[in-house]
C-alpha cells in the first residue's frame, strides 16, 4: 500500500440555546409534542416575513470570537435552494457570501496531539425538520424547522480521526462554557459532517468525500479512519475516488454511499429579499465581547500552573464550567483556611480536586444531583474548602470527613456543624493518645510482647505486621477519632520505654 497524505475538514452544526427560532417567535425546544412549535413563517406559507432573532446573532458571534474569528462590518443572508421533505419552504435561510465569523482558529491539545486548526467560517442558518421512519411510512416533525443553527467550517488541517475527535470534544466544551449550546450529540444539538481526501505527499488535496450521520465524536474518529483506508485501497487498485456523500453505519463500522456530492452552485444561492443587511453597532459588539469567558483549554493550563493539578485531573475539572467554577472557589477557601492553621496549604488544592472527582462526584451520580452552577449544590464551595482544611489540619479523620461530606451534600448543613454534633473531631493530643495506647496494650499484652521480641530481633516484616494490628485496635478504641500519626507516635514511645526498661533489668 502506498503512503498517502490525509486532509480532513469538519462542518460542525450547533443548536443555539435561544428561546425562539431563528426567524420567527415559535418556541425552540427539544422533545415537545411533534408539530406543536410551528407557525406560517417556519412552515413557509406564502406572504410571510421572517424577522432575525438578534439573540441568535449574538450567540453566533460570541462563538466566532471565541474561535478567534473576525466579525465583518456587515453580514446578510441568502436562500439556499434544495428540496427535502423536512424543508417546508424548499429553501433554507443561510449565509454564504458574508458569514458572521471569518478566518479564525482553534488550538487543540491533548492525547499526544497539539495543533492549530484554522476556522474557515461560522455562519448562521435555520435548521430543517426531522424525519421519523416507522416501517414503510415516514413521519415529519417540523418543530425543529427554523431552529437557530450555527455551522462552523474548518480548513482541511486535520490528518487523522483522532485529531478530528479531539477538535469536536474541545469545541463542544467551549460552546458549553459559553452557554450557547448544550452540546448533546445524541439529541442532535451538536452534529458533525466530516470531509476527507487523500493524495500522494506533496500533491495537494484529493477528491473530497463527505461523511454524514456522525452523532458522536467517537464515530467521527472511526468513520474517518475507515474512510482513509477505503480511499487508499481504491487508489492502490488503480481506481478513482468518487466525490460523494457517504453515511456512517455504526452497526457495520463502515461508511456507505448516500448520494453524489453537491457543489455550491447546485444550491443556487441568492440574497434573502425579506431580511435586511445586518450591521453590528458598538453596543452589539460590546455585548458579544462581554459574553466571552476564559477558554476551557486556557483554564485547564492555568489550573495546572496555579494549583499544581495533573493534566488529567485539570482536564476532568475543566470539562464543565460550573464544575471548574465550584472547584476554584473551594480550592481558594481550602488554601486560605490551611494557611491560617499553618498546615496543609501545599496539598489543599490537589486534595480539593480529589474530593470533587471521587467522593463528591460519586454522591452526585448516585443521588442524581446536577451541578448547574457553582451555587446550585447544597454543599457550598466554601464549606467544601473548609472540610478539606479540617482534614489536612488534622481536625477530622479521613473516614469521618467522608461521612461529613455525604451528609453535607444531602442536607446542606455546614460540615463543621456536622462534625461537632457527631463528635467526630479528631484527637491529636499526646496525652490522649497515650491513654488509648495504654488501654489497648493492657488488653493486647501478648501482641505487644511479640512486638518487643520482633524489635529485639530486628524482624522488620514482623514489626510492621504487629504495629499495623495494634494501631488498628488503638484507632478503634478511640472510635476512629484519634489521629493515626499521634497513635503511631504514642505506640512508638511506649515500645521504646518498654524496651529501655527491659534493657535496664
Amino acid at each position: 500500500m502506498s503512503v498517502y497524505q490525509t486532509f480532513i475538514g469538519l462542518e460542525v452544526h450547533i443548536h443555539l440555546l435561544t428561546k425562539t427560532k431563528a426567524f420567527c417567535s415559535c418556541r425552540s425546544a427539544f422533545g415537545d409534542e411533534p408539530n406543536t412549535n410551528v407557525c406560517p413563517v417556519c412552515m413557509g406559507h406564502p406572504g410571510v416575513m421572517p424577522v432575525l432573532n438578534i439573540e441568535a446573532m449574538r450567540m453566533g458571534c460570541a462563538v466566532a470570537r471565541a474561535l478567534n474569528c473576525s466579525i465583518p462590518n456587515q453580514t446578510w443572508f441568502e436562500r439556499k435552494q434544495y428540496f427535502y421533505p423536512d424543508m417546508p419552504k424548499n429553501y433554507q435561510i443561510s449565509q454564504f457570501a458574508s458569514p458572521l465569523g471569518q478566518n479564525g482558529f482553534l488550538e487543540i491539545e491533548g492525547k499526544g496531539i497539539k495543533k492549530r486548526v484554522r476556522i474557515h467560517e461560522c455562519h448562521l442558518e435555520e435548521d430543517a425538520g426531522k424525519m421519523i421512519h416507522a416501517g414503510a411510512a415516514s413521519l415529519l416533525d417540523y418543530n425543529r424547522a427554523g431552529v437557530s443553527l450555527l455551522e462552523i467550517v474548518t480548513e482541511p488541517d486535520m490528518s487523522c480521526g483522532a485529531e478530528a475527535e479531539l477538535f469536536i470534544q474541545q469545541l463542544r466544551r467551549m460552546v458549553r462554557y459559553l452557554g450557547v449550546c448544550d452540546g448533546n450529540m445524541e439529541e442532535g444539538s451538536l452534529r458533525a459532517d466530516a470531509n476527507i481526501s487523500i493524495n500522494l505527499p506533496g500533491k495537494g488535496l484529493g477528491r473530497k468525500v463527505e461523511i454524514k450521520n456522525l452523532n458522536s465524536s467517537r464515530f467521527v474518529r472511526l468513520g474517518l479512519d475507515y474512510e482513509a483506508l477505503r480511499q487508499a485501497s481504491v487508489l492502490d487498485s488503480g481506481g478513482t475516488v468518487t466525490q460523494e456523500t457517504r453515511l456512517w453505519n455504526e452497526n457495520r463500522d463502515q461508511t456507505e454511499p448516500m448520494r453524489t456530492k453537491e457543489n455550491a452552485h447546485d444550491y443556487r444561492y441568492f440574497p434573502e429579499p425579506d431580511l435586511p443587511v445586518f450591521i453590528p453597532d458598538e453596543e452589539f459588539l460590546r455585548s458579544v465581547e462581554n459574553a466571552l469567558v476564559e477558554p476551557p483549554l486556557n483554564r485547564q493550563k492555568r489550573l495546572m500552573a496555579e494549583y499544581g493539578l495533573a493534566e488529567e485531573a485539570a482536564a476532568a475539572i475543566c470539562e464543565e464550567k460550573a464544575l471548574a467554577d465550584y472547584y476554584e472557589q473551594a480550592a481558594k477557601e481550602a488554601r486560605r483556611a490551611c494557611a491560617e492553621n499553618k498546615a496543609g496549604e501545599k496539598e489543599a488544592a490537589v486534595k480539593t480536586c480529589n474530593w470533587i472527582l471521587t467522593d463528591l462526584r460519586h454522591i452526585m451520580s448516585r443521588e442524581n444531583i446536577a451541578l448547574k452552577d457553582a451555587a446550585s449544590l447544597k454543599l457550598s464551595a466554601k464549606n467544601l474548602g473548609a472540610l478539606t482544611s479540617y482534614l489536612l489540619c488534622g481536625k477530622v479523620s479521613q473516614k469521618n470527613a467522608k461521612q461529613a461530606l455525604e451528609q453535607a451534600v444531602l442536607s446542606g448543613e455546614a460540615p463543621e456543624k456536622i462534625i461537632k454534633e457527631k463528635g467526630w473531631e479528631q484527637i491529636n493530643g499526646e496525652k490522649e493518645a497515650a491513654g488509648f495506647v495504654e488501654t489497648v496494650l493492657q488488653r493486647e499484652n501478648e501482641s505487644f510482647v511479640q512486638l518487643k521480641e520482633a524489635a529485639l530481633q530486628s524482624n522488620e516484616k514482623r514489626i510492621k505486621a504487629l504495629k499495623t494490628f495494634l494501631l488498628g485496635k488503638i484507632i478503634a478504641e478511640s472510635k476512629g477519632k484519634l489521629n493515626p500519626s499521634a497513635a503511631a507516635a504514642a505506640l512508638e514511645k511506649a515500645l521504646f520505654q518498654s524496651l529501655s526498661n527491659t534493657a535496664k533489668n
